[in-house]
């Protein structure tokens, strides 16, 4: 067995891109499936490695080695009724990147909410360790916020901030994170119990709180709004938005319906990292895997074991939820940003953010969400 720095697990985050591994695997002189076919054969496919991936630090002069594992979960089966054979897959996933001496071993996507937290349901195992990565998730999710006010000319001091999917773990970092940052925060999740919780925590920070189960009773307040439910599929319609509100969609996969009709609103997709020295994947799944419009950006999730593996910090830092807090965030900012790893330039389903403002307006996006983007989320 070789030992290996890094595993990364992952799932399908759309049918298409389903369907463009699986031709991949099948190689080139295969026909690709039709799409009846492979939503009938995925469900039957064991989670695997799909490719191995090196990642190099351009600071530091670090390498790391690590592969990629694939859960092979169906997009369509990330409701409730799928819980016990989505768990059984992500355990499964685990087990190959235990067997491959990983020391390290990032869950992305669904593959933390599966397990929120629990690694005491992944297999037995000796020197490998595992991280939910949401941390570098609600950095970049922080930044992102940052970084749109900067663009739009906008005070964070004067804004309401809405957290959708509150109370999960990446929601309530990023809670955290801004509520002393801004003038206002309102907090939506399924959970009433867990919201209150959540808001007698920022309460007693002196932040000014208010609690819904019902996003539409606060849409209309917020000046920017951060999206990370646990959603099966892009739903949410998010309507009566503030003008000119700042939308990060921080779901995987995507909280935004592609139907939601938000006029004038400044949508970017959240929780995207940049790692400038470069992936290498054997074989080149380049634009397969990473389904963005800019070279080099993964789910921050996936990049925070990628971080550690080349700090040589083999550690569970992401636990699950409720464990992060400002001072977890800066400390793997400040690892990750060791190694050439920042937040990635900003884009949504029209394009580049930042190729001009007009770009990054959604008036009703009925072209679909893109492939590309999105981060960890966990249960709201």
């Amino acid at each position: 067995m070789t030992s290996l720095d890094f595993a990364l697990i992952g799932h399908p985050e759309s049918w298409r891109a389903a369907a463009d591994v699986l031709a991949f695997l099948r190689g080139p002189e295969l026909t690709p499936l039709p799409d009846d076919e492979v939503r009938d054969i995925l469900p039957w496919i064991p989670p695997r490695t799909v490719c191995h991936v090196d990642a190099g630090s351009p600071i530091a002069g670090a390498t790391a080695r690590g592969l990629y594992i694939d859960s092979f979960i169906p997009p369509d089966r990330l409701e409730a009724a799928n819980l016990r054979e989505n768990i059984a897959r992500v355990r499964a996933a685990a087990a190959s990147a235990i067997h491959s001496g990983a020391k390290i071993v990032s869950l992305g996507g669904f593959s933390s909410i599966l397990i929120e937290g629990n690694f005491d349901q992944l297999p037995e195992r000796r020197d490998t360790v595992f991280t939910t990565g949401n941390t570098l998730t609600v950095a970049f999710i922080v930044q992102g916020i940052r970084k749109m006010c900067a663009l739009e000319g906008r005070n964070l001091r004067n804004e309401t901030l809405l957290i959708v999917g509150a109370t999960g773990d990446v929601g309530s970092g990023c809670a955290r994170c801004l509520a002393p940052l801004v003038k206002r925060v309102l907090i939506c999740a399924r959970n009433v119990e867990r919201l209150r919780r959540l808001a007698a925590e920022l309460q007693a920070d002196g932040v000014q709180v208010e609690v819904a189960t019902d996003v539409e009773q606060f849409s209309a307040e917020a000046g920017i709004v951060i999206c990370a439910a646990s959603m099966a599929s892009p739903a949410l319609l998010l309507g009566g938005l503030a003008p000119h509100a700042i939308v990060c969609d921080a779901g995987y996969p995507k909280n935004l319906s592609p139907g939601a009709d938000m006029p004038g609103a400044r949508v970017f997709f959240g929780g995207l990292g940049q790692i400038t020295g470069g992936l290498r994947f054997a074989p080149d799944l380049r634009g397969i895997l990473n389904r963005h419009p800019f070279p080099n950006v993964v789910h921050g999730c996936l990049l925070e074991g990628i971080a550690l593996a080349l700090e040589g910090r083999f550690e569970p830092f992401s636990q699950g939820r409720g464990s992060i807090t400002p001072e977890r965030v800066a400390e793997i900012e400040s690892i990750a940003a060791r190694h050439g790893i920042y937040l990635a330039p900003l884009y949504n389903a029209q394009g580049p953010v930042e190729a001009g403002r007009e770009s990054g307006r959604l008036a009703c996006s009925r072209r679909g969400v893109s492939p590309g983007g999105g981060s960890c989320q966990q249960q709201g």
